[in-house]
């Protein structure tokens, strides 16, 4: 199953703002330029907020993704570590009693 068409950043503000500052309906904006009212629901749930609100948002989003990777990544180093402690713990009793 495709995916449609894929509509600029420019296209879906301009829909948005049909709406939202011209004042004309999600229906006929959307039967007017050949989209859902579903999908034009969901540009103006992304693009009525403010162009900086928007970028906060993702800067947020990408931070967010970068934390992850790092808690993964640090869990891991910690994992080994206790791998590492218990095989050290266990080969210096080894060592001890012979």
């Amino acid at each position: 199953m495709g995916k449609g068409i894929r509509y600029s950043d420019e296209f879906k503000q301009e829909a948005v703002n049909q709406v939202a500052v011209h004042g004309y309906s999600v229906n006929d904006v959307a039967e007017r330029l050949g989209i859902s009212t579903k999908t034009l629901y969901g540009w103006l749930k992304k693009f009525s907020k403010p162009t900086k609100a928007r970028e906060e948002e993702q800067d947020l989003r990408a931070e967010n993704a970068r934390l992850k990777r790092e808690l993964k990544r640090v869990e891991q180093e910690r994992n080994l570590l206790k791998e590492a402690a218990v095989f050290f713990a266990g080969e210096s009793k080894n060592g001890t009693g012979s």
